[in-house]
């Protein structure tokens, strides 16, 4: 689908005469001071807290909504002698979160097992199961992390039980709040952490706890790199108190101390010890982690995490390998067939496909896929049993969230959030909730749905592209929801050589007369629009230049994000 090119515009206006000043003052160059100016940071303060962000900067834990009285009301329950669980989510930013949590409370001394429901025969969030087991094993307290908003009857089963809940999730919450004995969640009240991952808030809870628990802390830092994890993995807004959690926490699984990181690090052919960017996060280790729980039992990616030593963690990361590669085909598989079904439905700018074959874990990843190609809200559903079950996936013109809201009659179950969500419903309902999601689109976007657009930050001849410039504009990193990939336009290119490779990938060769400059580019996933017939042509790109490494050498390659034929 043909992109629209924009320029990003500062909502301040026009550029500061003391731009320059704040350049030096700050000692990167003109250029990326007026990037930033674009982006929206409007003073040097905002520009060094962004490209800098200590923990220091960090909101005071007692700004957070209930934090701290959720803190002390554990602490309490804790010291008179309950006993505690944790239950988490099957995804990545659930096992993060629940990791850190095991982890912190097994360093304060106390004994706290975890539950995770199994995708498949649980699903998402409490179950009355779940819950009845843990009362079993004599658990009194349930610490929820990433899930739990919307379980209004499960918790208020818990308290028949005799159990104590207490929420910590990030999703939205629905009309009515269960009736837990605290709750965490940035959606409530006003919140300085807008947006955080479950792995966020866990490691928040974790930081509040260790001030009030009786004991020595611990260096709650540790656990930095399980917290970025989870967000990256999540795709959160990686701006403000975000962005400060992730860029520490990609220092902390650059250094890879954990036995499980390292262990996935290797696993992913990456160099164990070596820094990472939010890219290798997102390509690499969440996927794997992910994986776990949706072609097998989440338990593996947890115990991952906490294994103790290296010959623990190698046989745990190499089972997620496994796992990871039966989820690309399958993925690779549902994705084909999503995609004819939305080829059938060119009128509908909302998408419901459906197939009673899909694997449930599967169909969130793949809504991602069809949202990218088709550039429409999404919802991919599959049986489970005598109801559908499925996970949508949205543009970022349209909150999926509200839109489910407007559909809430035909539905058993919803939650989720702007971007993302999970749904159930009974079968006889499937066209009702296909004509209701449609309209709901319909009547965001009118009869024309918008049309996909690249952002981009600047105008840029090769002759500008070094080692320098590219080394200045990985300060932007973390790079991610938010945050996007600077993206800069060329001046006119003459394509000089073109060749294929991998299965879908194009390597070209580019050449600026002006600046007297060749250079590569690689166009992922384009073989189709970006052919042999480039060769010779006048073309603009957009594109972003980033290092390449290999072989022990390093290159600078162009990052193509769209082309233009010239003429």
């Amino acid at each position: 689908m043909p992109l629209t090119w924009k320029q990003r515009q500062s909502l301040g206006g026009r550029e500061p005469d003391g731009l320059a000043s704040w350049a030096e003052e700050l000692n990167i160059s003109r250029f990326l001071a007026r990037i930033l100016w674009h982006r929206g940071f409007s003073s040097p303060q905002d520009m060094d807290v962004f490209l800098s962000p200590g923990l220091r900067h960090l909101p005071p834990l007692k700004e957070w909504p209930d934090l701290i009285h959720c803190a002390e009301l554990l602490a309490r329950e804790i010291a008179r002698g309950r006993k505690l669980a944790v239950w988490g989510d099957y995804d990545a930013d659930g096992i993060t979160a629940t990791a850190i949590l095991i982890h912190f409370f097994k360093k304060r001394g106390i004994s706290a097992p975890a539950y995770i429901p199994e995708r498949v025969e649980h699903g998402y969030g409490l179950n009355p199961e779940g819950l009845e087991d843990l009362k079993q094993k004599g658990v009194d307290l349930i610490v929820t992390v990433d899930c739990g908003i919307a379980n209004i009857q499960e918790i208020e089963r818990a308290g028949q039980l005799g159990l104590q809940v207490f929420v910590t999730d990030h999703h939205l919450p629905g009309k009515e709040l269960p009736g837990a004995r605290a709750i965490v969640d940035p959606c409530l009240g006003d919140c300085p952490y807008p947006q955080a991952s479950g792995a966020a808030v866990a490691f928040l809870l974790a930081a509040a706890l260790n001030r009030i628990l009786p004991g020595e802390p611990v260096d709650i830092r540790n656990y930095l790199d399980l917290a970025a994890l989870g967000s990256i993995a999540d795709i959160v807004e990686l701006n403000k108190t975000n962005r400060i959690l992730v860029k520490n926490g990609l220092l902390c699984l650059g250094e890879a101390r954990r036995p499980g990181i390292f262990a996935l690090k290797e696993i992913c052919k990456l160099p164990p010890t070596a820094p990472m960017g939010s890219g290798q996060v997102s390509f690499g280790l969440a996927p794997r982690i992910n994986a776990a729980g949706r072609m097998g039992s989440a338990e593996t990616a947890l115990q991952l995490l906490l294994a103790p030593d290296l010959s623990t963690a190698r046989p745990l990361a190499a089972k997620l390998e496994k796992h990871n590669q039966e989820r690309r085909r399958v993925e690779k598989k549902i994705i084909e067939e999503a995609s004819g079904q939305a080829e059938t439905l060119s009128d509908h700018l909302g998408l419901v496909l459906y197939s009673p074959d899909w694997h449930k874990g599967i169909v969130g990843i793949a809504a991602s896929r069809i949202v990218e190609q088709f550039n429409r809200p999404a919802l991919l559903l599959t049986r489970d049993g005598e109801k559908l079950t499925g996970s949508g996936r949205s543009i970022a013109a349209f909150d999926l969230h509200q839109g489910l809201q407007e559909c809430a009659q035909v539905l058993l179950k919803f939650g989720g959030h702007r971007m993302a969500a999970g749904l159930s419903l009974k079968e006889e309902n499937l066209e009702e909730l296909r004509r209701i999601f449609n309209r709901s689109v319909q009547d965001s976007f009118g009869d024309i749905p918008p049309q996909p657009t690249i952002e981009m930050d600047a105008g840029l001849s090769l002759g500008r592209v070094d080692l320098t410039l590219v080394q200045e504009l990985d300060l932007l990193q973390p790079f991610g929801q938010g945050n996007p990939q600077p993206v800069f336009w060329s001046p006119a290119l003459s394509v000089t050589k073109h060749r294929f490779f991998g299965q879908n990938h194009v390597s070209i060769e580019v050449r600026d007369d002006r600046a007297g400059v060749n250079m590569l580019g690689k166009a992922w996933r384009q073989a189709k629009s970006l052919g042999p017939a480039i060769k010779g042509k006048d073309i603009r790109l957009a594109f972003t230049p980033k290092l390449n490494r290999y072989n022990g050498l390093t290159s600078i390659d162009l990052q193509i994000r769209d082309w233009k034929e010239i003429g």
